[in-house]
């Protein structure tokens, strides 16, 4: 079929005539689905139910260097696992990481929320600055804005390239405002493009010259060991060593999870940063906490052992997860290939595939699949405020739903994204 430009407009009622029949019918299949989030399938759970095995009430709960798991003490985290963390971040030093508990989210919002309350090494608290702004590379991950919104922090958008955020415009930010307090950054298999930072990307970073003496990356490096192949993964520098190499050594805070490797509920989080930040944050946890759940932290470090097992059991979630994504892809190549009404992108990791409508189609598109009983993450959600300037990105989230779900959901998919776009051409 030719692109629907090209068409003329008896043509383009005559087709739109044919989609509104063909999405009569598919509302008459009763579909339920809910693509919303980039959850791991019941499968992926099922996989990693050996963990449970591990500890036993016989159990030798002690750790490497003999401190017992169930009393209190080592509140940065048990030795074996602050290196497999590390190890996660590219090599980053055991003595530069913290481990938290199951959720890096939460400890984003508790260095904001700190930054915000007592400032940053020694900085004027937030709270008592006229102006407090964060950029925002977009689309982007919605919990990140969250978060920043939350606290009344100006969000400036900064627009993605396939090698990472626009690093002239961050640059021009961070150099000439003061009021420019951090980054947002998911550098591997960002959420929701699946972009990987390329090394030029990663030292541009690590050489900014801020204005502000507080500023900081928020490094999220969710998806760190998330590959959906052996032979095609996209490797990044590893950002506080380059951090250290540019005379920079405080600039970033590091966050990673096995949210998507081990529990979504139950796995373990670090943060890692320079030697001065993990000081302040560990002055804070003495306040804040005894401790987290090192007897879970055991529990993952006698599972994956080190980082050689960790990637054999992300093999396992790989194998999982390829053909998924792989059937999402091959019809939209089939079916929106040539069309000129959207583009996509094809990740090597990460959890979601990007799509970008034509503009203004967006919300239609999504409210449309919502209408035919297909629940997707919300228009503009990938964007600061919930607002995309041109309501054209929807996130695809392929894990949860099953092969047949997947199928039928994107055989909706493009249905509508086909007669919103008609709708819209017959609208010029």
């Amino acid at each position: 079929m030719k692109p629907y430009s090209e068409m003329s407009r008896e043509e383009l009622l005559s087709l739109k005539a044919e989609l509104d029949k063909q999405f009569e019918d598919v509302k008459g299949k009763g579909l339920k689905l809910d693509m919303s989030r980039g959850k791991p399938t019941p499968a992926q759970l099922d996989m990693t139910m050996g963990i449970m095995d591990v500890l036993n009430s016989e159990s030798d709960m002690n750790t490497e260097n003999g401190m017992d798991t169930r009393n209190y003490g080592l509140m940065d985290g048990i030795p074996e696992v602050k290196r497999l963390m590390g190890d996660m971040m590219g090599g980053v030093p055991s003595e530069n990481v913290i481990v938290y508990g199951n959720a890096s989210l939460s400890i984003m919002y508790d260095t904001v929320s700190r930054a915000v309350t007592h400032g940053v090494l020694g900085s004027t608290p937030w709270c008592k600055l006229e102006h407090v702004k964060f950029l925002c590379p977009a689309p982007g991950y919605d919990r990140h804005f969250a978060i920043t919104e939350l606290f009344g922090i100006e969000m400036i958008t900064i627009p993605m390239t396939s090698d990472g955020p626009d690093m002239d415009l961050v640059e021009k930010y961070v150099s000439e405002d003061s009021a420019v307090k951090g980054i947002w950054c998911v550098p591997k298999y960002s959420n929701p493009q699946g972009i990987s930072y390329s090394d030029e990307t990663v030292r541009r970073f690590a050489a900014l010259k801020p204005a502000a003496e507080d500023f900081r990356i928020y490094w999220d490096n969710a998806y760190a060991v998330h590959h959906l192949y052996d032979d095609e993964q996209d490797e990044i520098l590893e950002i506080l060593s380059e951090c250290e190499k540019a005379g920079n050594p405080d600039l970033v805070y590091e966050f990673v999870s096995t949210s998507k490797v081990s529990f979504s509920g139950a796995g373990i989080s670090a943060f890692a940063s320079s030697k001065a930040n993990v000081e302040e944050a560990k002055k804070f946890m003495t306040i804040q906490t005894i401790g987290h759940d090192k007897v879970n932290q055991l529990r993952h470090a006698r599972y994956f052992k080190d980082m050689n097992g960790l990637m054999e059991h992300m093999k396992k979630h790989a194998a999982i997860m390829r053909p998924k994504f792989e059937a999402v892809l091959q019809v939209l190549d089939r079916e929106l290939g040539g069309l000129g009404i959207g583009q996509w992108t094809r990740p090597r990791g990460g959890y979601f595939i990007s799509y970008d409508a034509l503009e203004g189609c967006a919300k239609k598109i999504v409210a449309k699949c919502k209408e035919a009983g297909v629940v997707l993450t919300g228009a503009g959600a990938t964007f600061p405020y919930g607002i995309d300037p041109k309501d054209s990105n929807i996130r695809i989230a392929p894990t949860y739903p099953t092969s047949e779900e997947m199928a039928a959901a994107t055989d909706l998919f493009v249905l509508c994204v086909k007669l919103v776009s008609v709708e819209k051409l017959l609208e010029a």
